[in-house]
């Protein structure tokens, strides 16, 4: 079983920035989206600062964000790279189904990738997802490479603190309804 200790506080920064867009969203009757967080059993706990120092995972869990926005469920996990190369790794099988499950019940499902080194960050939907899944799955490539991914998906991070993935999401559906026609 992982543990907790090892993984640090990878993707904390990001995943800050994350919160503080939900927060606004819900002020301001946008979205409802919350964090989902992951179910662990703490081993040791540090006596100054009453902070847990060592944990286990107690299960899997789904995906780091699950809500609604404008009557559309979403759901998205959050991953930090400082290549140019995402290693597919971070992505595990079981969140991969549990965004294929909730496409299939009408929802919208996606990663956002916040690439440090370039602060750039990429929104990728289940579908392109999938495809890179199903490549690494079929003995391709483990990771996925910076310039195969589609240029229309890459959003600046704004000066503000918002981090508006909505405004992603929106094009992806503009999109989807686009091919559907």
């Amino acid at each position: 079983m992982p543990s907790w200790k090892s993984r640090g506080l990878r993707g904390s920064f990001f995943e800050e920035l994350i919160n503080e867009t939900n927060e606004y969203y819900r002020d301001n009757g946008i979205a409802l989206v919350h964090k989902i967080p992951t179910p662990i059993t703490p081993i040791e706990i540090d006596k100054e600062t009453k902070h847990i120092t060592l944990a286990y995972f107690d299960q899997v869990s789904t995906v780091d964000y699950v809500g609604v926005a404008q009557g559309v469920p979403i759901c998205f996990d959050c991953k930090e790279c400082v290549a140019d190369t995402f290693p597919l790794q971070n992505v595990h099988a079981h969140q991969v189904k549990y965004m294929q499950d909730f496409e299939k019940q009408g929802g919208i499902a996606f990663l956002l990738i916040y690439y440090t080194s370039r602060d750039i960050i990429y929104y990728m939907n289940y579908p392109e997802l999938a495809y890179f899944y199903e490549r690494q799955e079929k003995g391709g490539r483990k990771s996925i490479r910076f310039d195969e991914l589609n240029g229309a998906n890459f959003h600046k991070k704004s000066d503000n603190l918002y981090i508006n993935y909505l405004e992603y999401v929106n094009e992806d559906l503009e999109k989807r309804e686009q091919t559907e026609s």
